[in-house]
């Protein structure tokens, strides 16, 4: 069975919006990146405190710490975000969170991914050394501009670092903005090391992002190959979707639920079932 999460800081800055809005469709997880207009990693002990007493007395468990993790250029220093990350990995500990998203840092505009490879690597061993001290698990999000964008650097940086404390969260709208077919291109390269979906759709042509089904993400395909391998793990909306054309990181209560339904249509079409 799929058990349906998604970043509910889309929806509203303000926690009880989220659960509000996540509760009336029947979602009980959420990735936990933002709220009170705050980054996760930004909370405060107290804060934290006080969002997961929350969280518990309503009934809500974390999927994932959506961390900004790697979302830094390649050319800064890393020891600093190293205490990021730690900080991290303790809030993951705090929420009881199987999952912390990262990314692969931001390689500069026009250069070649590829003189920057040795430098990626270091820094994602040492981060899924560091996984594998503290006993999480990491998630490296496909994101453009960053140096995992496309499946081949997916799947090199998954090789190299060789550890099931750093696995895979497929995006099908990232690889579609990078040019990126996601199933019949990105998917046979790092399908081995899959173990979290994010459901958002965009448009080839354009990038824009919209709801599931009505793209070029190949979400269709990619729900029946996830039921033939019986997966049976999390699907986290990120929808994106936004009435404004110069911002589509925040959808709103009305565009977050659609963004649901249609996933929910997607999943009702394949006969699979979802929690």
């Amino acid at each position: 069975m799929i058990t349906l999460t998604g970043f509910a800081d889309e929806i509203s800055p303000d926690l009880e919006v989220q659960l509000d809005v996540l509760a009336s469709v029947g979602i009980s997880h959420l990735e936990l990146r933002g709220v009170w207009g705050k980054n996760v990693l930004q909370l405060t002990d107290e804060e934290a405190a006080a969002v997961k007493a929350r969280l518990g007395e309503r009934g809500f468990r974390v999927s994932s710490i959506g961390s900004p993790i790697g979302k830094i250029n390649i050319t800064d220093a890393f020891e600093p975000h190293l205490n990021d990350f730690r900080r991290a990995i303790a809030l993951a500990k705090l929420f009881e969170a199987p999952y912390i998203r990262i990314f692969s840092f931001f390689i500069p505009e026009g250069e070649d991914p590829a003189g920057y490879r040795e430098e990626v690597l270091s820094r994602m061993m040492q981060l899924a050394r560091l996984a594998e001290q503290e006993d999480v698990v990491l998630l490296h999000e496909n994101e453009k501009e960053i140096y995992g964008d496309n499946g081949e650097r997916c799947l090199e940086i998954l090789q190299a670092c060789d550890s099931p404390n750093l696995r895979g969260a497929f995006d099908p709208a990232n690889f579609v903005q990078c040019g990126v077919r996601p199933m019949s291109e990105a998917y046979p390269l790092v399908s081995p090391f899959i173990e979290y979906i994010h459901i958002k759709d965009a448009l080839m042509e354009s990038g824009k992002v919209v709801p599931a089904g009505e793209g070029d993400g190949e979400l269709r395909e990619l729900i029946g190959t996830l039921k033939q391998r019986g997966y049976a793990g999390f699907m986290s909306l990120e929808p994106h979707l936004s009435a404004a054309e110069t911002f589509q990181g925040f959808s709103g209560p009305e565009l977050f639920v659609a963004a649901v339904d249609a996933l929910k249509k997607l999943l009702a079409e394949a006969d699979i079932e979802w929690n």
